[in-house]
C-alpha cells in the first residue's frame, strides 16, 4: 500500500493506544513516522516492530523547547522537511465544575491545548515554505458537545476544533490543511484508567452501533486525512464515535429504541 508514500509524519502521544495504531496504519501505506511520546519504553520498542520506516524521539508537548528539538531531530532524519504532523498526544481526567483541583485543569490544558498550539507553531513554517503539509489535531466528541464532570476537558477539546478552523483559514493560502478528528469512546488505556472494562460495557450501551470503538477504527480516518487524496480538505472536523453525535440527550441505549 503506498497512499502516504514520500510522506514524513510526526506522531505525538504515539507510544500506546490510538497513537500506536496511527503510527502503524501510516507505515503500512509507506511513510516514514517519527513515534513522540514521553513514554520512552513503550515509544522505542514500537518503533523497533516499526523497522526502519520509524525512530522514536522523548517528547514533551507542553515544552517549546522539547518541540524545536523534536521537529529539528525528525527533519535530520527525515532527511526533509515534515509534511504531516499528528496532534495526538492528550489526556482525561473528570472532575465536577466546583470541586476540581486547579491543578488538574492547568495540566489539560498544557498538554492537550499547549501542546497542539505549540505542534502547529513548530512545524507551519516549513509548511508553509514546501506549501505542503497536513495538520491533523485530535480534539473529541467532548470537542462537539459537553458532558457532566469533563468541563475542564471539554473546554480544551472544544479550543482544538476552534483552533484548527482559524489555523486552516490563515494557512490555507500557504497550500497546508488542518483538520481535526472527534473520536468518541475508544478502548485505551486512557479510557480503561477510568472504569476499566465496566466503563466499556456501560458505553456500548450509548453507542448507536453499540460497541466502543477500538484504535484500528479511528487511525484510517488519519490516513486519509494525511494523504493526497484529502487535498481539498481543510477546515474540517470528523467524528469517529459510533453514531453518538448523531444523536441527542433522549437516547435511550440498545433497548430496541423505546423511549422511557
Amino acid at each position: 500500500m503506498s497512499r502516504l508514500k514520500d510522506k514524513h509524519a510526526i506522531i505525538t502521544g504515539a507510544a500506546q493506544g490510538q497513537g500506536a495504531a496511527i503510527a502503524r496504519a501510516f507505515v503500512a501505506e509507506g511513510a516514514r513516522v517519527v513515534v513522540a511520546d514521553v513514554a520512552d519504553d513503550l515509544g522505542d520498542a514500537l518503533a523497533d516492530d516499526l523497522d526502519d520506516a520509524a525512530c522514536f524521539i522523548h517528547h514533551d508537548v507542553s515544552d517549546p523547547t522539547s518541540w524545536d528539538d523534536v521537529v529539528g531531530e525528525a527533519e535530520q532524519w527525515f532527511g526533509t522537511a515534515v509534511d504531516v504532523l499528528v496532534n495526538n498526544a492528550g489526556i482525561l481526567r473528570f472532575g465536577e465544575v466546583d470541586t476540581m483541583p486547579l491543578q488538574e485543569l492547568d495540566l489539560l490544558i498544557n498538554i492537550n491545548l499547549r501542546g497542539c498550539f505549540l505542534g502547529m507553531r513548530a512545524v507551519a513554517p516549513a509548511m508553509k515554505k514546501s506549501r505542503r503539509g497536513s495538520i491533523i489535531n485530535c480534539s473529541s466528541v467532548e470537542g462537539l458537545a459537553g458532558m457532566a464532570h469533563l468541563t475542564a476537558y471539554t473546554g480544551t477539546k472544544f479550543a482544538i476544533r476552534g483552533m484548527t478552523k482559524a489555523a486552516a483559514v490563515e494557512l490555507g493560502a500557504h497550500g497546508v490543511r488542518v483538520n481535526s478528528v472527534h473520536p468518541g469512546m475508544i478502548d485505551t488505556s486512557m479510557t480503561q484508567a477510568h472504569g476499566g472494562d465496566a466503563a466499556m460495557q456501560w458505553g456500548a450501551t450509548r453507542v448507536p452501533l453499540e460497541r466502543v470503538g477500538t484504535p484500528e477504527d479511528v487511525a484510517p480516518l488519519y490516513v486519509h486525512l494525511a494523504s493526497d487524496e484529502s487535498g481539498y480538505t481543510t477546515g474540517g472536523e470528523f467524528a469517529v464515535d459510533g453514531g453518538v453525535t448523531a444523536t441527542h440527550s433522549f437516547y435511550p441505549g440498545n433497548d430496541g429504541g423505546a423511549v422511557r
